[in-house]
């Protein structure tokens, strides 16, 4: 028995499933998943002792590669001070300003331990600041695991089969209006069919959790207007793409402006971290100053901080985002290759260094189309590729991540190994 089918064996009689988070039992792929007991630059070292060129980079917060030096520095010279003080600390304000420098449209932030606790206490204030109960999400759009949004949800969710959640009252899903990503039709019947009724529109502007699928030409604009038009917020859930794709994501990217963002991932360096934030007049209805509360005994954790500020500055110096682009687009153009080359329907939907790989003949437009998608397929594409050094997230629906880490030789032979797997299929 291998060191990871031993944990794995101990790990199902204590963890449910064996695991902390549904999408690494790999269950949509088959087979074990493997443990890790180390992990440095583009590499994850397994318990068994493989090495893995690594293409999930901790569901996204590793822009900078594993195990990065200043972060791990900055961590280290924190941990000198304590690991937590359950008071205000120096960090928090400077992670508050870095944020509102990379962007712009957060004038005010609270900080929170998780990207779930950032989406659902941005769906409560802005239910609190509109004096409204409904909120529209879109099919396949994953905002965390509170019952508000766990519903026709993307990410684990959708990978077991599972979009809807046991344990959420009928009630509480009634609030919830689900529609079509990419349907302008669809969120203009919503309105109208809910006339003063919609608090917010909650959205992730380049959804990542069912597969990655870009917003057609005036979509997010669309929802811009018409969140103004009927008096509700628009709530953009950068927790994926903030910062990863641009200083200010998505939102500047699209030249978009939300009127809520929730954020989470790379401003943890790995540890963490959530934050959601917005204009000053809605971010001052949360306790003490309003009557919307909001509270955590670890938020603004000094070491999360520490460790998010230094993966922040990092990014604001190097400007990484054209290089990671670049990387992504080599891996677009060698799976459509060598897709095209064996005859297979494919879509590599690609923005900057975000990427996944749908076995479709039409590109992915929404929740329905990623459903086409031949999963049995991927799932021997997965286990080749794992088999050959390479992991990529287990699951058909899921977006892998790629860090400056991956530049050079390690991208190289990511590419050449996805290609020969493909020739295999």
């Amino acid at each position: 028995m291998s060191a990871s089918d031993e944990l794995f064996a101990r790990a199902l009689r204590r963890i449910p499933g064996g695991v902390n988070s549904p999408v690494r039992a790999f269950r949509s792929v088959g087979g074990a998943p493997f443990f890790v007991k180390s992990a440095r630059g583009a590499t994850l070292l397994t318990a068994d002792g493989r090495e893995l060129i690594d293409f999930v980079c901790t569901w996204g917060p590793a822009i900078h590669g594993h195990n990065h030096p200043r972060i791990r520095s900055a961590i280290a010279a924190a941990l000198e001070d304590g690991t937590s003080f359950g008071t205000p600390n120096p960090y928090e304000v400077r992670m508050a300003e870095l944020i509102h420098d990379f962007v712009p449209s957060i004038g005010k932030v609270r900080m929170c331990s998780s990207g779930t606790e950032a989406t659902m206490s941005a769906i409560r204030l802005a239910r609190g600041f509109t004096g409204r109960d409904k909120i529209i999400k879109f099919s396949g759009c994953y905002h965390g695991h509170s019952d508000s949004v766990l519903i026709k949800a993307g990410s684990g969710a959708l990978t077991h089969g599972h979009p809807d959640s046991a344990g959420i009252p009928e009630a509480f899903a009634r609030e919830t209006v689900v529609i079509p990503f990419n349907d302008p039709a669809a969120v203009d019947g919503a309105f109208a069919a809910n006339p003063g009724a919609i608090a917010a529109v909650i959205v992730e502007p380049y959804p990542a959790n069912v597969g990655l699928i870009l917003p057609a030409s005036g979509f997010l604009a669309h929802l811009r207007r018409s969140c103004t038009d009927n008096g509700a917020l628009l709530i953009f859930d950068e927790v994926m793409t903030g910062f990863r794709l641009a200083r200010g994501g998505v939102q500047e990217i699209e030249g978009i402006v939300p009127d809520l963002t929730a954020l989470g991932k790379i401003i943890g360096g790995g540890l963490p971290v959530g934050a959601f934030g917005g204009r000053g007049e809605i971010m001052d209805r949360i306790a003490p100053l309003g009557p919307v509360y909001h509270a955590g005994t670890l938020s603004g954790n000094p070491l999360a901080m520490a460790a998010g500020i230094a993966a922040l500055e990092l990014l604001g110096e190097t400007l990484p985002y054209s290089r990671l682009d670049a990387l992504g687009r080599q891996v677009r153009d060698a799976l459509s290759g060598a897709c095209r080359a064996k005859g297979l329907d494919c879509q590599v939907p690609q923005a900057g260094s975000m990427f996944c790989l749908f076995f479709t003949p039409t590109p992915v437009r929404d929740y329905a189309g990623a459903l086409t998608g031949d999963a049995r397929l991927f799932a021997r594409f997965f286990h080749g590729c794992l088999d050959a050094g390479v992991y990529l997230p287990p699951s058909a629906y899921e977006t892998a991540f790629i860090s400056t880490a991956h530049e050079g030789a390690a991208i190289d032979r990511a590419c050449e190994t996805m290609e020969s797997v493909i020739r295999g299929l």
